[in-house]
């Protein structure tokens, strides 16, 4: 089983590390400011808080990365950490390659394209 709780500054190295693990752009500085706004959500194993599984960084309502461990990716997890953000957040938004797709759909979000070829915007309200 899988938790969702906001991040510490003392999960910024293993957030960091899930974020490279999916080759996405997060810049450390940013994702700590990120954390002291109560904007980083981490996925916890149950039977160890302070293992990060997944993150989602929020800034505002978009989300700016969300990423799952390789070996836990199709658990649910990322789908756990978009709905404890949709908890915090009235709407939320998130621009997305179309490979995507059917994970954002299958999280009501609702998608357009966004002119770049091969780019989705979603919001879900």
């Amino acid at each position: 089983m899988v938790g969702v709780r906001a991040a510490t500054v003392t999960d910024l190295p293993d957030v960091m590390n899930v974020l490279d693990g999916a080759v996405l752009e997060a810049d450390a500085a940013a994702v700590r400011d990120h954390i002291a706004d109560d904007a980083v959500l981490v996925a916890v194993a149950d039977d160890d808080r302070n293992r990060v599984l997944g993150a989602l960084v929020l800034d505002g309502v978009f989300i700016d990365a969300v990423a799952v461990r390789r070996r836990r990716r199709g658990q649910g997890i990322g789908t756990a950490l978009v709905e404890a953000a949709g908890e915090r957040r009235e709407r939320l938004t998130a621009s997305f390659d179309a490979d995507l797709r059917p994970f954002y759909e299958g999280l009501d979000f609702d998608i357009e394209s966004t002119g770049d070829p091969g780019r989705l915007w979603g919001k879900r309200e």
